[in-house]
Formats: structure tokens, C-alpha cells, sequence
């Protein structure tokens, strides 16, 4: 199911809800604005947090320490992000109006705090020699199953070319998904897809895949988009870069 929702009188965008809407996504999803001087603080009993700065400046305050964050957006700069368990208090203070995307599940594990700087992270180049470069793209991971095996979350980000396709060959997981999408330029688009369904992507929308669902993505001509991708681990299955290729696309991994 592809939507995207209006932001509340809080300046939140809600994506999932673990009780509420998209609940199979088993996590809680928002996109939040702060204007310059706002602040925020997360302090959860049962759940752990991810929040990734998407744009702007903040400082992150933690167990007495201040970190401050800038980026000017994900086409021009590397993610700062922050991941914390239950019981640990984060507050946000913002320099500048500033966008992030928090992503929460429940989890009993007590493993603390881990700030991600650009440095920590990698950006890995996937597709150029593939099908006349038709699947070239950027992924950088924030954290997965293998480096963070304490987590019940995976959180990255894949930037994508104009006229080209991602998570591709069409593919499938048990786990549950979800892709929130930017764009260069506001009025972007692209196509997503969720089994047989297809929707159009458009600025600051989200698509919820369905488990066991085929998903890929393509990016309209001359239009740059980024999505955040997140994962929820299942109790007993985490996802260890799980991917079932659709049976009938799978000649495509032998074509050099």
C-alpha cells in the first residue's frame, strides 16, 4: 500500500503505527519537522529507536554527551543517525528547521547507544554493469543483522539514478518493509511496487510491502529520488539480506 499523509499539527508525518495504521509493518514510523530552537526527547519502555537526519542541523543530547548534525539533504550529504534501546532518553534540539524520519519496534535488549556519523558509514555501488546500467544505484546501510544483531530493526538508505530501476531483479522477503521517499526536486516521481500493484511515488511518500510480496522501483527521467528503507526483523527469522528472487526474473542474474 503506497499514501502519503499530510503532516499534524505537530509537525509529524505518520507512516506506521504499531497499533494503529500499517500495523502489519509491525513498527512505528514517522517523519518529523523541527523549526529552528524546537526540540524533542524519546525515552521509550518497551521499544528501540532509530532517528535519521534527512536535512537540516541538530544536536543530539545523550548520557551527557552533545553531537551535532548537519546535512543539506541526501543528494548532497552522507546520514548522521542515531539508535538507542528501551530506556535510554535522546533529545533533539534543532539549529536550523530540520527533517527526520524515527523508526521504532519493541524490543527487550539493552544495548545502549550507537551514533552513526557520515565517516562510520559506506555507500556501496550496485547494477553499473548490469543490463546496460538500467539498475544502477547507491545503497548505504545504517545498521542490519550483522552489524547490529541486538536490533529487531535494519535501517539504509538507496539513491537512485533518473530513468533507472532498484531492488531489482523483483524479489521478496518475509519480513516486513517499508520505503519512504524523497526527491531532488519536489515534484518527482517514480513508480513502486507491491506484488502485482504498482503505485506512483511521489515526495515524502511511503510504500508498505507486504511480506512475501515482489518489490522494485523505478525513478521517472531526470528526476534523482532517495528512499530510507526499513526493516523489521521477525522473532526467529531476522532479515540476513534475505532475498527469494521471482522465479522468472531469474535469468536476469546471469545476463553480464
Amino acid at each position: 500500500m503506497y499514501e502519503n499523509p499530510k503532516f499534524n499539527e505537530n509537525n509529524e508525518k505518520i507512516l506506521c503505527e504499531m497499533g494503529g495504521k500499517n500495523a502489519d509493518m509491525l513498527m512505528d514510523i514517522k517523519v518529523k519537522i523541527l523549526k529552528a530552537g524546537e526540540s524533542f526527547t524519546v525515552c521509550e519502555k518497551e521499544n528501540e529507536t532509530a532517528i535519521l537526519l534527512m536535512q537540516g542541523e541538530v544536536e543530539f543530547l545523550f548520557e551527557g554527551e552533545i553531537k551535532n548534525a548537519k546535512r543539506r539533504s541526501p543528494f548532497l550529504d552522507k546520514a548522521t543517525a542515531i539508535h538507542f534501546s528501551k530506556g535510554i532518553e535522546v533529545t533533539v534540539k534543532a539549529n536550523e528547521e530540520s527533517r527526520l524520519v524515527i523508526e521504532q519496534t519493541d524490543n527487550a535488549n539493552d544495548f545502549g547507544v550507537h551514533y552513526y556519523t557520515p565517516d562510520d558509514l559506506m555507500i556501496q555501488h550496485f547494477g553499473a554493469d548490469q543490463w546496460d546500467g538500467t539498475a544502477d544505484r547507491q545503497v548505504l546501510t545504517v545498521f542490519d543483522y550483522e552489524s547490529a544483531p541486538y536490533s529487531n530493526l535494519v535501517l539504509g538508505e538507496v539513491f537512485h539514478k533518473p530513468g533507472c530501476w532498484t531492488s531489482y531483479p523483483p524479489h521478496y522477503h518475509p519480513q516486513p518493509e517499508v520505503y519512504y521517499y524523497e526527491f531532488e526536486k519536489p515534484q518527482g516521481f517514480g513508480v513502486g511496487f507491491n506484488g502485482d500493484n504498482c503505485y506512483k511515488v511521489e515526495n515524502q511518500g511511503c510504500l508498505c510491502i507486504t511480506p512475501m510480496h515482489t518489490h522494485q522501483q523505478a525513478a521517472a527521467p531526470g528526476y534523482k529520488m532517495c528512499y530510507v528503507w526499513m526493516i523489521r526483523h521477525l522473532d526467529g527469522d531476522p532479515w540476513r539480506k534475505t532475498r527469494i528472487d521471482a522465479p522468472e526474473h531469474k535469468w536476469l542474474l546471469d545476463e553480464k
